[in-house]
């Protein structure tokens, strides 16, 4: 369990799926998580 505290770690990949862990410094986030309705952003 890395640092988001998901059990979403790849041993084989060396990452976390979930936080992208292992692969970059930076908490793995994408716009296309959050869905924007007219442009506002709607969880």
């Amino acid at each position: 369990m890395p640092r988001c505290g998901r059990h979403a770690y790849n041993p084989v990949k060396g990452y976390c799926a979930a936080c992208g862990w292992g692969r970059s410094k930076r908490i793995r986030r994408y716009s296309w998580q959050n869905k924007k309705v007219n442009k506002v952003r709607v969880r």
